[in-house]
């Protein structure tokens, strides 16, 4: 190997699983140097976008600070090539809790509402500057990497609603009516305070309906009396300007049925619920960015696959009618076409298409309950790499 040219190795490396890349440390030191090299992390970050998706799975009950990281790279027929326990984070403050990943860091908070930088493979962690304006609120949160000026961002919506009176009190009786406002403030990497964008008309539904394609974080909106549509807005990190996306035209009667935002194979795709109950699960890939006619339907999942066997007798003991687009989120297509799906935070489940059966994931040490998933590329990377 030593005799093969540095761009060869570092080409080769760079192809690797991350755990594998981790355990190719230990080699020689040249070579645990050139892979804390930032040029092999960034050829390693962007050889990983082929890959199948990596997740960091959290818990914090009853055990703090528990992370585990799950790599399906070059897994076979969707086995688990690695489950690795990680170590806890260097913070003062325990638990921390993740928000969003870019590049294989993650944007966490504390119990405080403090807000960090972490890589919870090198540990390394920072906190930021500390919002000025509701100190106390963290809406929703987006950490994203803007490729123009090479800097990261961290985007915060905020929905305040707002009362004003209206009517002459010599005239009419006044009445309160309130508006629908979100303020918007952004830090960028390397600045010392957060800057205010200004109020927007929207109020976004939860922050796990969120993607980043383009440079650009995607919302769903919550209808309000002004805007009965749900509504998909974007906010691009290089211009930090809002901008309206077209939604797809599933033809299920009402907006509500869109329910989460996510990234398939690179391309910004949603969920879609048809039925009184959500018995139908669609999903819908953006073929070409922003081009309202190339909406297509990739997957379409009936109610008897919603509600697998091992979770019908959950939901008969529960005494309760539960709705699958109230408890079922999409994780991921994985390359051989599997779906990974997440059941109420409690199991998860990969869904074969062709076969149309269903089958629990699990790994030893897994947590039964209270778990988060966060999809995550696994990085030696750092803000200043």
């Amino acid at each position: 190997m030593d005799r093969l040219p540095r761009e060869v190795i570092v080409n080769i490396l760079s192809r690797l699983p991350f755990t594998s890349l981790l355990s190719s440390k230990m080699v020689c030191r040249a070579w645990r140097t050139l892979i804390h090299d930032p040029f092999l992390i960034s050829k390693h970050l962007d050889a990983a976008s082929g890959n199948d998706p990596s997740f960091i799975l959290e818990s914090n009950w009853p055990i703090p600070d528990q992370r585990y990281f799950i790599d399906f790279s070059d897994h076979s027929e969707g086995e688990v090539v690695v489950s690795k326990k990680l170590p806890a984070i260097n913070s003062p403050i325990t638990p921390m809790y993740s928000i969003d990943s870019c590049n294989g860091l993650l944007c966490m908070h504390d119990a405080s509402r403090r807000v960090f930088i972490c890589n919870p493979f090198t540990r390394l962690c920072t906190e930021l500057p500390k919002l000025v304006k509701y100190p106390s609120l963290v809406g929703n949160l987006g950490f994203g990497f803007d490729r123009t000026t090479k800097q990261y961002k961290v985007i915060q919506v905020v929905f305040r609603r707002q009362l004003r009176r209206v009517g002459s009190s010599t005239t009419s009786t006044p009445t309160s009516i309130s508006s629908t406002q979100s303020e918007v403030q952004i830090l960028t990497s390397g600045t010392p305070s957060w800057r205010n964008l200004g109020t927007i008309p929207y109020r976004f539904i939860h922050s796990k309906s969120k993607a980043l394609v383009h440079g650009r974080f995607h919302w769903l909106t919550q209808p309000n009396k002004n805007n009965t549509a749900t509504l998909l807005i974007s906010f691009d990190l290089e211009t930090e300007r809002f901008d309206q996306i077209p939604k797809p035209d599933c033809r299920c009667g009402s907006d509500k049925c869109f329910r989460q935002l996510m990234v398939v194979r690179g391309c910004l795709s949603t969920t879609a619920f048809h039925g009184n109950y959500g018995e139908r699960l669609e999903i819908w890939v953006m073929k070409e960015y922003g081009a309202k006619e190339s909406w297509i339907k990739e997957f379409s999942i009936g109610a008897y696959c919603l509600t697998p066997t091992l979770l019908q007798q959950e939901i008969l003991n529960s005494g309760t009618n539960l709705r699958p687009n109230l408890f079922v989120r999409f994780l991921c297509v994985l390359r051989n076409g599997e779906i990974l799906l997440e059941y109420k935070s409690k199991p998860l489940l990969v869904y074969d298409p062709r076969s149309e059966t269903f089958r629990e994931f699990t790994f030893p040490e897994m947590p039964n309950y209270h778990f988060k998933i966060v999809v995550h590329v696994g990085s030696l990377n750092w803000l200043h790499s």
